[in-house]
């Protein structure tokens, strides 16, 4: 079975949203997700369900399912990557092949379970996350101070921020960005979805 580039990311971005909320995204959400338009995203849908990766009830908004990550193959689906050796960062050492393997699924491995989401905008570029990156969410309901989060606001925003907690049930959430201001808001305003364990970054256009 192959899928194109675009259709990965549609099977990708629904398997993050239901990680993140605990239901699929609507066809509306997953356009605005993938900057797309609603009756692209019906077109990979309806060739998804074809190849038998998605299926949905077309009568209910939310019913988008992946039936297995099994249906994909090895190579859309790989968390490994070859794991050849050691580089030096400081002093020269000798460059000798160790052919091992990374999994990615058990580096990140939480009881909790994970999932990535991907960086838009620069708010926390001194903390090295920068626009594109993903980052790899343990899924927590609490976080300590000074933790990267992922924070829901009573509005619908979802955000990447350092937490803290400020005196008067205040949370303050914190961007890593010195010509940017924290936000402060009520804790009862506030839900963590998350805490950042790692990053991925491609040097790749």
């Amino acid at each position: 079975m192959n899928l194109t580039p675009r259709q990965l990311d549609v099977v990708v971005a629904i398997r993050n949203y239901r990680h993140l909320h605990g239901y699929s995204p609507t066809m509306q959400e997953l356009a605005d997700q993938l900057g797309t338009s609603k009756v692209t995203i019906f077109e990979h849908v309806g060739a998804l369900e074809k190849k038998r990766v998605l299926r949905r009830d077309k009568h209910k908004a939310r019913s988008l399912e992946i039936i297995a990550d099994e249906k994909l193959p090895d190579e859309e689906r790989a968390t490994k990557l070859p794991l050849l050796g050691a580089i030096a960062a400081g002093s020269p050492i000798e460059a000798v092949e160790n052919r091992e393997e990374l999994d990615l699924e058990q580096m990140f491995h939480s009881r909790n379970g994970v999932y990535v989401l991907r960086v838009r905008g620069d708010s926390m570029i001194d903390d090295h996350l920068c626009d594109g990156d993903y980052v790899i969410i343990e899924r927590r309901e609490t976080a300590r101070n000074g933790e990267q989060v992922v924070a829901l606001l009573d509005s619908g925003e979802a955000t990447l921020k350092r937490f803290y907690r400020e005196p008067g049930g205040k949370v303050r959430l914190q961007p890593a960005n010195a010509s940017m201001e924290p936000r402060i808001v009520d804790a009862d305003r506030v839900r963590i979805q998350g805490v950042v364990i790692g990053v991925l970054r491609s040097y790749q256009n």
